[in-house]
């Protein structure tokens, strides 16, 4: 669709298999990420077997969220970066296909930051509580200036924001 673009066609056989399993992995990563937000995301629903009722380990959604997010934002860079021409990117018969794919793929762009701030919030919602004195030197609390910000008052460490 408006592309100038010599490569042969992949044969319908190759093409619909390849098109329905990543639009059923990124349904998957969608529902996933809104597992970041929901209360399904920290207490598996009773209604999946054997592993029904139980706490989900909040490394076990962290750490593939932030992999799956610098995935995203890497290929989000690329995508940009082939945009203004710096890296290789796609000809197009006129400006108009381009822009028609422009605006079609950059809510996209937004998926990989938009996710890497989900499992920042989630692993600061699931983390455990610091002990007393103790000073955490937390990603996500660096990136997020409410709990990011220590001062020391007479000797003890205290938290901005009531933390």
């Amino acid at each position: 669709m408006g592309q100038l673009n010599d490569a042969p066609v992949s044969p319908l056989w190759i093409s619909i298999p390849h098109v329905f399993g990543l639009s059923v992995l990124t349904e998957l990563a969608a529902l996933l990420s809104i597992g970041l937000v929901r209360g399904w995301g920290e207490v598996v629903p009773s209604w999946i077997p054997v592993i029904g009722g139980r706490r989900v380990p909040p490394m076990a959604a962290v750490v593939p969220a932030v992999a799956g997010g610098l995935l995203l934002t890497a290929v989000s860079v690329w995508m940009v970066l082939s945009w203004v021409g710096v890296a290789g990117g796609v000809a197009y018969e006129n400006g108009w296909w381009q822009a028609l794919a422009m605006v079609s793929i950059a809510p996209a762009a937004l998926w990989g930051p938009i996710l890497l701030a989900l499992a920042c919030a989630y692993h600061l919602r699931r983390r455990p509580l610091a002990v007393e004195g103790s000073r955490q030197n937390d990603l996500c609390c660096a990136l997020i200036s409410r709990c990011g910000r220590e001062r020391s008052t007479g000797g003890q460490a205290e938290a901005v924001g009531g933390q």
